[in-house]
């Protein structure tokens, strides 16, 4: 992790930043069983993301031989913050990259006097989920319940997931 710089987003770093959203989509496929989630382009979510009235700052995780490897950005709701996305590429996981992104990003809601910062990963990711704990998000602030309409109740296997004793579809 030390060679890589965290910096703010530059204007030049967007065919980076378009990669590593499709990849983020990709990933999320997977995990759900869903070949066409993102679309027949999943990185030109990145263009909408880009245009929000909310979004405060993006910044990224550059390496000095690869470029951008990591993305992070924070939207701004009132005295809130919210931590979307957070990115990093599947090359560089696993080496402290995305916690240093994190770190950037509560520095700055700090600095902006915010009260709290969230993020909603998706419930299948662990290696997410693991992630943010350990970056310190470890209270549970909400539930997301999802009525899924598709024939047979989706496709792909779900995890179970226990809370108040209650059993849920990952």
């Amino acid at each position: 992790m030390n060679e890589v710089a965290i910096r703010p987003y530059r204007p030049a770093d967007h065919g980076a930043g378009r990669n590593l959203c499709a990849e983020l989509a990709t990933h999320h496929g997977v995990l759900y069983a869903d070949p066409g989630h993102g679309g027949a382009d999943p990185g030109a979510a990145f263009e909408e993301y880009l245009t929000r009235l909310d979004l405060s700052g993006v910044w990224v995780a550059e390496h000095p031989v690869d470029g951008v490897v990591g993305l992070v950005g924070l939207i701004m709701d009132g005295s809130s913050g919210q931590v979307e996305p957070v990115v990093v590429a599947r090359t560089h996981r696993g080496q402290g990259i995305g916690r240093a992104l994190l770190g950037r990003v509560a520095d700055e809601a700090r600095r902006r006097g915010l009260e709290k910062l969230t993020v909603r990963p998706q419930a299948r990711n662990e290696q997410a989920l693991r992630c943010l704990h350990a970056a310190g998000y470890d209270v549970l602030s909400a539930v997301e319940l999802t009525l899924d309409l598709h024939p047979g109740g989706g496709s792909g296997d779900r995890d179970d997931v226990a809370l108040h004793g209650v059993r849920f579809r990952s």
